[in-house]
Formats: C-alpha cells, sequence, structure tokens
C-alpha cells in the first residue's frame, strides 16, 4: 500500500521524502489555510519534493468551474491530480477531464455506490473517508472492503485511497481492508514509526554501549599502567644489575692487580735465594 501525506506543510513532506517513505501527496482549501501564502508556489514546491502524485482540490461548485481551476492546476506541474468532491457536477467534471487526460481524485466518498460512480466516471483514486464515517458511529472500513471487492471483480483500475485517517490502527485497516493508498497527517506518520518498546530498547542499547565502552577504556588504561609499571620496574632491575656487575668488575680487577704483584714479586726472592745456594 502506498503512503501519501495529507499536509500543505513543506516542512513535513521534505521530512517524510527524507525517510523513504512518501508515495505522494494530497491537500484540501483547510490544510492550505493552515499555512498560508500562494496555494500555486506551495503545489510547484510540493511537485518539486515528490514525483508522485500531488492533489490539488478545486473549490468550485458547478462542472465549467471545476474545469477551469482543473485545468490550470494540471498545467503546474505533470504529477498534478486534480481533486474533485463527489456531487453531479463533480461526476460531470471527472468525466470532462478524463476525456482530456487529467486525472482526478474524487473526494468525499462515503459509500461505496459514491466510489463506484466515480470510478465509471473516470475518477484515477477514489476518495472514502473512513475517520469520517467513523465519527458518526459507522464502520468506516466497511467502504474500503466493499470497493475492493468491487474493483476486483469488475477489473476496475480507478485505485482506493483511504482517507481522513484518524490514527495508526485506520493505516493498518486499510491496508487490510484492500485500499491502495492511504493518505495521513504527518502526526500519525510518526506514530507509525515510534513504539513503547523500541524506544525502551534503543535507550538500553545505547546504556549498555556506553557501559562497554568505559569498561574497554578503564582495562586498556590499567593495561597500559601496568605495562609502564613493569618497563619500569625492568629499567631499575637493569639499572641496579649493572651496577652491581661494575662493582664486581671492580673489585675483581683490585684482586687481580695485587696478585699480579705479588707473583712478580715472587721469582725475584727464588731467584735470590737459588744464587745463594749456588754460591
Amino acid at each position: 500500500m502506498k503512503i501519501f501525506l495529507d499536509t500543505a506543510d513543506i516542512e513535513e513532506i521534505r521530512i517524510a521524502a527524507r525517510w523513504g517513505v512518501l508515495d505522494g501527496v494530497t491537500t484540501n482549501p483547510s490544510l492550505y489555510a493552515k499555512v498560508g501564502g500562494s496555494y500555486e508556489d506551495i503545489l510547484r514546491e510540493i511537485c518539486r519534493i515528490t514525483p508522485g502524485p500531488v492533489s490539488a482540490e478545486v473549490v468550485a461548485e458547478d462542472a465549467e468551474g471545476m474545469l477551469r481551476e482543473g485545468r490550470a492546476f494540471a498545467k503546474l506541474a505533470r504529477n498534478i491530480v486534480v481533486k474533485v468532491p463527489m456531487s453531479e457536477e463533480g461526476l460531470e467534471a471527472i468525466s470532462r477531464f478524463a476525456d482530456e487526460g487529467i486525472k482526478t481524485n474524487c473526494t468525499l466518498i462515503f459509500s461505496s455506490n459514491q466510489g463506484l460512480l466515480a470510478a465509471k466516471a473516470g475518477a484515477s483514486l477514489i476518495s472514502p473517508f473512513v475517520g469520517r464515517l467513523d465519527d458518526i458511529n459507522q464502520d468506516g472500513m466497511i467502504v474500503i472492503r466493499e470497493l475492493a471487492e468491487m474493483f476486483a471483480i469488475h477489473d476496475i483500475e480507478s485505485e482506493i485511497l483511504s482517507a481522513s485517517i484518524r490514527n495508526p490502527l485506520h493505516v493498518t485497516q486499510s491496508a487490510l481492508a484492500g485500499a491502495h493508498i492511504a493518505t495521513l497527517p504527518f502526526k500519525i506518520l510518526q506514530q507509525m514509526i515510534h513504539h513503547p518498546l523500541t524506544d525502551k530498547g534503543i535507550t538500553t542499547f545505547r546504556a549498555d554501549w556506553d557501559k562497554a565502552r568505559q569498561a574497554a577504556a578503564a582495562k586498556t588504561s590499567a593495561a597500559s599502567a601496568e605495562a609502564t609499571e613493569t618497563t619500569a620496574t625492568a629499567a631499575s632491575l637493569a639499572t641496579a644489575t649493572g651496577a652491581s656487575a661494575d662493582e664486581k668488575g671492580s673489585r675483581k680487577g683490585s684482586r687481580n692487580g695485587s696478585n699480579g704483584t705479588a707473583r712478580d714479586a715472587a721469582p725475584k726472592s727464588g731467584g735470590r735465594s737459588r744464587s745463594s745456594r749456588g754460591r
């Protein structure tokens, strides 16, 4: 199932695009009113951010007015889809847009019969408002399931776009019911990402990582200190051994010198004695 963002906020669209999960955008007059500015400029910028379908909604209530506004939107970018409300005038506009090769999104669908008629008129996207049906104690997913079954049976090419998404559960239910697309507020998209156990796991893994790194650093530091101490001890021993060897060598040299003197004196004495005896 494709994911559209239901917003006119450029920064939200940029963020979703960076996440790699954005397949398109839907806008409407109410969403545009929240950001202000030029609606046409906003649409152009959105179309530059995403190559997917971008729905731009007409506000005229008559077919000719819808056609006039929709044709102007279609000239803004190749991926513009003209959003047309379900009504008798809307069906006429959708049919004429289809003849002109302009893609449309039929909005404000609240029954499977409305969706079927919009598809027959030539709408590219059919948008049942599941959240608003839930608000009046009806099951919005019934419309999604019925349309999915109808389109499968009769090989209808229009795509079902689940709109008025109120929570992440609606996204799951829409996918299971057979919707081709779900369009949702940025807040709902964020909620889909997060889970308390995921957030807790990330925190735990990070804490364990930090502890492990600290322990490794402490171990390395201790080993380095031990190596330094061992080197110092070895150097001290080497110095002490060298001094001892020098001292021993000095004493040995002294003894050898004394013995040499004695040996030199002994033959002279012996020689005199032998000479005396000879005399």
